[in-house]
């Protein structure tokens, strides 16, 4: 793998699609913000780093609980859509693999969905550790397997049916590497923290239309975004009519709920 080339991947990324994933993920994601925090004990006074924090959906949520919060992304674009939506907050712009903080600056740690977009995860998972008081709690999200969080089963079905998977992008990570309870638990034992433990977050996503999980696929992601657009154009006409057959098979009132799960993993540090 190189690193250089993941990472400049995934930074121009998010450089891009802030807009987009804020409108079609920023419902969806946010619904893990509240257990995140209760995993990590936010409340009154408690000083909080939010690793990548993109929008700023969790710093929103723990400065209503009066945490001293500040939210970390490596992507400008991110951090100044944050500090708009919560002109309160305190944001900054950092490598989550070499965080810019002395050791013990926090009472708690969290990373929510990020795991996923990092090179070396397991350096992030250090860093937490190091910044974090004793005592200190960290927590990150990750989504469920795709046959569980099934908005990504549905898009990497039908690109497997009628496309190619293995187009040729900067190889990183495995997607669902932390979809896995003992990966997780591995992970944060390695990183130095102990009672790891791990638990299952029930989340939906509420899609306005059928074509609305193509769109938020195509727009507001850069792994899955990168293996669409590297489809033969028949090849993803098709893709996207098979993607829009499945969500109408998820229909409720008038819209439509495709079930996204996550995996939520908390350690302590001793």
């Amino acid at each position: 793998m190189d690193d250089n080339a993941f990472r400049s991947f995934e930074l121009n990324g998010w450089q891009t699609v802030f807009g987009d994933y804020h409108e079609a993920f920023g419902e969806l994601t946010d619904q893990a913000t509240g257990p995140l925090l209760d995993a990590v004990l936010v409340g009154p006074k408690v000083r909080l780093l939010d690793v990548a924090t993109g929008p700023g959906y969790v710093i929103a949520a723990a400065s209503r609980r009066g945490a001293r919060a500040v939210g970390l992304d490596f992507s400008t674009a991110m951090v100044d859509m944050a500090k708009t939506r919560t002109p309160s907050g305190r944001f900054c712009v950092g490598d989550a693999e070499v965080l810019p903080f002395t050791d013990g600056s926090f009472d708690a740690v969290d990373m929510n969905f990020a795991v996923l977009h990092l090179a070396h995860p397991e350096r992030a998972l250090a860093e937490a550790h190091r910044v974090l008081r004793s005592s200190g709690r960290f927590g990150f999200t990750a989504w469920c397997k795709p046959e569980e969080a099934v908005g990504f089963g549905i898009v990497l079905d039908a690109v497997q049916r009628h496309g190619n998977i293995n187009v040729p992008l900067p190889p990183g990570p495995p997607f669902f590497r932390f979809s896995e309870p003992e990966e997780c638990i591995r992970a944060l034992l390695e990183a130095g923290f102990v009672r790891p433990e791990v638990v299952r977050i029930p989340q939906t996503w509420r899609l306005s239309s059928p074509v609305a999980l193509f769109s938020a696929m195509q727009r507001g992601t850069v792994r899955t975004s990168g293996i669409l657009r590297a489809q033969l154009p028949e090849a993803l006409e098709v893709i996207g009519n098979a993607i829009r057959e499945t969500v109408a098979t998820y229909r409720s009132g008038r819209g439509f709920e495709v079930p996204m799960p996550a995996v939520l993993a908390i350690g302590e540090k001793l």
